[in-house]
């Protein structure tokens, strides 16, 4: 949904990049154009998947943990670098032609996990449910917090523009929409705070997208 919305707004077909800083930035795996995975550098990483608490191999296909080992780097090698991010491999060949071995997109990471109810929940499940809905803005948070001993999630989202009114019933539709949708997703009813556009604060470099506030 994400990729949709900057094709829709720019006019231009988004691939997906796969890269971190202490690779060298973007380049460890692109996307054809296919855009069915990202094709792995291969001449220049030894890939892993692994089980984020073992971590063993997970099996061919079953999502794990990225784990990279530099191949072309003489100053400051790195060997099985745990990344943090989720993902799996994906079998058979591309279309493309290409032999080198696909990952799919980031899924997660398995430091962004929260467990909130007996729930294991990512925040790019909200992500999700929130970029299929038409009427939210580009922002949104969710705020932890334990009331009268119970743990609660609510997640403030910033509403477009042109949908963000003073129609209360409007307003209330689309709450509860987002709540329902999301419960679908996660299994925890959250709390929704509809905000107007540019009111959740900015942090310099990647989004904060979740603020624990249980003590």
């Amino acid at each position: 949904e994400t990729r949709r919305r900057i094709e829709g707004l720019f006019g231009v077909k988004a691939f997906n990049s796969y890269g971190l800083s202490e690779m060298n930035g973007p380049g460890v795996a692109f996307e054809c154009e296919h855009q069915n995975g990202l094709h792995i550098w291969e001449d220049c990483f030894v890939v892993e998947i692994v089980h984020p608490e073992t971590p063993e191999p997970v099996a061919e296909g079953e999502v794990g943990e990225l784990v990279l080992t530099t191949l072309d780097r003489q100053a400051m090698p790195i060997i099985r670098y745990r990344t943090r991010d989720l993902t799996r491999f994906l079998p058979g060949a591309c279309p493309c032609g290409r032999t080198s071995r696909r990952i799919d997109r980031i899924t997660g990471r398995s430091d962004d996990m929260f467990i909130i109810r007996g729930c294991n929940v990512f925040p790019i499940q909200v992500e999700k449910v929130l970029m299929e809905i038409p009427q939210v803005g580009n922002d949104y948070v969710i705020v932890l917090e334990t009331k009268e001993d119970n743990d609660q999630m609510t997640i403030e989202v910033e509403v477009s523009r042109e949908w963000f009114t003073d129609d209360y019933g409007k307003l209330e539709a689309l709450r509860r929409t987002i709540a329902h949708r999301v419960r679908d997703e996660v299994l925890v009813t959250p709390h929704v705070r509809l905000v107007e556009p540019g009111a959740l604060p900015k942090s310099e470099g990647k989004a904060v997208r979740v603020r624990d506030l249980r003590g």
